[in-house]
């Protein structure tokens, strides 16, 4: 069975997100980056059908960012995480979240891996 990785990278999402009375007060900007790995039964044919679509996730993860708060990357990178393991054909998943505005210096960040 064939394996393909399926990248999205530098999603950026304007959401609620952290513990900090500054991060309550308003929503701020997040990179999501979202590999996946996808198994097929056999080498897929060219048709958006037989593949994972990442519209999907990315349409998802729109919708999660726009839900509510959320305190910490680490549960932002769990529902990410969640999200793509929905279909069956994604057996790996490495979600990564990227604070962009907390420090003039550095950006900070939180990576995950799961495993079907």
């Amino acid at each position: 069975m064939p394996d393909y990785d399926i990248c999205l990278d530098g999603l950026e999402v304007s959401i609620g997100l952290g513990i900090h009375p500054a991060e309550r007060a308003a929503p701020q900007r997040v990179t999501l980056d979202v590999a996946m790995t996808c198994r097929y039964p056999a080498r897929p044919e060219d048709r958006i059908d037989a593949v994972v679509d990442y519209d999907f996730l990315r349409t998802r993860i729109l919708t999660l960012a726009a839900a509510g708060h959320i305190e910490l990357q680490e549960t932002l990178c769990e529902e990410v995480a969640t999200l793509a393991l929905a279909d069956p054909r994604v057996v790996h998943v490495r979600v990564r979240s990227t604070k962009l505005d907390i420090y003039p210096d550095a950006r900070i960040g939180c990576e995950i891996t799961r495993t079907r």
